[in-house]
């Protein structure tokens, strides 16, 4: 999808970000969430999250919402991007997205009606919140399964999104017991 968008736009001499995402619909939710992930999955200083997870919440939020694409603030959205900028970008693209391609496509459609896509939404919202939280060894984790559900979104593959949302549980549950340990911790050495 987002390099059909790409392409057909990439004659033209430029285009707004925030038309291209309106282009991609509720595609653009998955690209927008994997693209905030790949920032998070980097080494980064401990408590980086606190400002690197702000879109994802930002995304999560306008998906649980029920938006029918990722909007951004006006400042953004009127950023232009070139005909030669969309062109390298389809290049670059092509070698993940034909690997994508193999492992996802469309399955259990059932999952991307507009009910459940915002139950997801609400879901992927909590995994972004557990990552938002800087606490060590839990940020991984929401990351992975946040990157996972995105890439389900984008090929709108509803058993990848579901593979996610279980990752999802899993390192909500995680970031839970991490912190309740270090309360009961931090409670233990006080007392």
């Amino acid at each position: 999808m987002l390099l059909q968008v790409i392409r057909d736009h990439q004659d033209a001499q430029e285009m707004s970000l925030g038309t291209f995402l309106e282009q991609l619909g509720d595609r653009s939710f998955g690209w927008a969430i994997l693209l905030a992930c790949l920032v998070n999955l980097l080494p980064l200083p401990p408590g980086a999250t606190l400002v690197t997870a702000i879109p994802l919440l930002i995304f999560c939020t306008q998906l649980a919402l029920g938006f029918s694409s990722v909007r951004l603030p006006q400042r953004l959205a009127r950023i232009r991007i070139s005909g030669g900028a969309m062109r390298r970008i389809v290049l670059r693209l092509r070698p993940i997205s034909r690997r994508l391609e193999r492992i996802a496509r469309p399955r259990l459609p059932a999952v991307f009606q507009p009910r459940r896509e915002q139950l997801i939404g609400c879901l992927l919202l909590l995994v972004a919140l557990a990552l938002f939280v800087p606490l060590p060894l839990s940020g991984w984790f929401p990351a992975i399964s946040l990157f996972v559900t995105s890439i389900g979104l984008v090929e709108r593959d509803g058993v990848i999104v579901l593979t996610g949302a279980v990752a999802g549980i899993f390192s909500i549950a995680l970031t839970v017991f991490v912190a309740t340990s270090i309360l009961i911790g931090a409670n233990s050495l006080l007392h």
